[in-house]
């Protein structure tokens, strides 16, 4: 986990101000090393309302703030992710910012409206590969090695 150069409970406070203001609004600006550590908190808190037992809820209470942030969490995020397994936001890096040079960059939840870039579409399976045989040649040898000569045959012209 990164310290962000802050002790563990500005850190913390930090962490559940800052999920509570992306479910709010569901994009926000900050720095890059902070929207790393943010897209892990906030995966946790989308796979807790996707859960939707009061086990889970009040694990995402005693985390996040506010009873809209709850609702939401719990209602419209875990609706729209239901059928998704994972990575249910990204960060996009936008600019270096004047006063101290930092990186910044947008966190946002993927599949909503408004979104900056479109979520890429699912890759299609591969088909399906037939088992080798491990008693066959490979293709390999048969491409690259000569072809062995007998000594006991007469030369061929």
């Amino acid at each position: 986990m990164r310290k962000l150069g802050r002790p563990t409970a500005h850190r913390l406070s930090m962490l559940r101000t800052m999920v509570s203001q992306l479910v709010k609004h569901e994009r926000i600006e900050t720095t890059v090393a902070k929207a790393k550590e943010l897209r892990r908190v906030a995966d946790q808190m989308v796979q807790l309302g996707k859960e939707g037992t009061l086990s889970a809820s009040r694990r995402a209470a005693a985390f996040v703030r506010g009873d809209d942030v709850m609702h939401k969490l719990f209602t419209e995020l875990a609706y729209r992710y239901k059928d998704r397994a994972g990575g249910y936001t990204r960060f996009l890096r936008t600019r270096i910012r004047v006063g101290d040079a930092a990186p910044m960059a947008y966190i946002e939840f993927v599949d909503r409206e408004n979104e900056l870039r479109e979520a890429k579409p699912t890759n299609p399976q591969p088909p399906p590969r037939t088992p080798l045989d491990p008693w066959a040649k490979s293709r390999a040898s048969q491409q690259w090695a000569p072809p062995k000569e007998n000594k006991n045959s007469e030369p061929l012209t």
